[in-house]
């Protein structure tokens, strides 16, 4: 958060804009239990320190792995994936989308990048998919809430909901769809720059003062970065357990029919946080009753419908690309459910 010098009206808008952050509802909420529900203060407080603590390791893992990917220039490989033919880019374009150690912002220009390379919509539309869905954080943070076997579902619907979407991209631009796809896009409206599209990762990357440098300022900005969202996500989660009836849950998305699986992703389109705050709550949600089918289905249809996600996708094309991206999404969503739920 920028600082602000002056006058009373900027001092104002640090004000509004820090009790917008996750940190006002991780201090407030607590306190306001104390206030109102005393009993059940220590319950809260305790379940989501136990939830933190149980984490961590996972926490500094996955930040020691982003900042390393970072340091390194991974992103150089995930450009590879769209070099070849074009079914080819299409399925190593879903399995890098898992691995890409993107913000939000910096997928704007690479792919901005690729398209201008001339990177066909199908493959393009593989990594959209699948990139919001998993990455090395994600995925550990998921093991962490729900367990391997969701985790592992997770990764696996991310590269099945790339390669379903890129393949149908194809099918449709084959059947003359989408001719006038791509919006005209000036780089450097993010603010990250342009991602590197050439050269190789240097993996002994500690060699390199300026890397070290890179690996340090990740690390910092990650371990924060997922320090507040989760302390968010497991106090949300205590608050859930503690006051939302396991009957409510289970009567809108319990059971094993594909209804609720359907309710789910529906619900997680709008509702979805993010990839760090999802899993706590579905740990929680699935504890009153939610099946592991509709949790899969609301993570994925909430991960592709997140603002980053599909700001992202507006950004660069034109509106019937942006639907066929929510609509195969949501259909993608769906399918993942059902399947994990007749598989476990």
């Amino acid at each position: 958060m920028a600082d602000v010098a002056g006058g009373g009206a900027p001092q104002s808008g640090i004000g509004h804009r820090w009790l917008l952050t996750p940190w006002t509802i991780v201090v407030l909420a607590p306190l306001l239990v104390a206030a109102f529900d005393p009993a059940r203060f220590g319950t809260v407080t305790s379940f989501a320190a136990r939830a933190f603590a149980g984490t961590l390791p996972y926490i500094a893992f996955a930040v020691v792995l982003i900042s390393a990917l970072k340091a390194a220039g991974a992103e150089r490989m995930i450009a590879d994936a769209f070099k070849g033919r074009e079914v080819r880019m299409i399925v190593l374009a879903a399995l890098f989308g898992g691995l890409a150690p993107f913000c939000s912002c910096e997928v704007i220009p690479f792919v901005a990048g690729l398209l201008a390379l001339g990177a066909p919509l199908s493959a393009v539309m593989a990594f959209w998919l699948s990139s919001p869905l998993i990455d090395p954080p994600t995925l550990l943070i998921t093991a962490a809430a729900l367990g391997w076997p969701f985790a592992i579902a997770k990764a696996v619907s991310a590269v099945a909901l790339g390669l379903f979407g890129g393949f149908v991209t194809r099918a449709l631009i084959g059947a003359g769809m989408f001719g006038d796809a791509i919006r005209p896009f000036s780089q450097g409206g993010c603010g990250c720059g342009p991602s590197p599209l050439s050269g190789r990762p240097a993996w002994r990357f500690w060699t390199d003062p300026a890397r070290r440098h890179v690996f340090g300022r990740e690390f910092g900005h990650n371990a924060l970065f997922l320090v507040k969202w989760l302390a968010l996500a497991y106090v949300l989660e205590a608050l859930l357990v503690t006051y939302v009836p396991a009957d409510l849950i289970a009567s809108a998305v319990g059971g094993e029919g594909l209804g609720s699986i359907a309710v789910a992703a529906l619900v997680g389109m709008p509702a979805y946080l993010n990839s760090y705050v999802a899993p706590p709550l579905l740990a929680g949600l699935t504890e009153q009753g939610m099946s592991a089918g509709a949790a899969l289905a609301f993570m994925v249809a909430g991960a592709v419908s997140s603002i980053p996600a599909m700001a992202a996708v507006w950004s660069l094309v034109h509106k019937p690309v942006f639907a066929a991206y929510i609509g195969l999404g949501l259909t993608g969503a769906i399918l993942s459910g059902a399947i994990f739920q007749a598989i476990i």
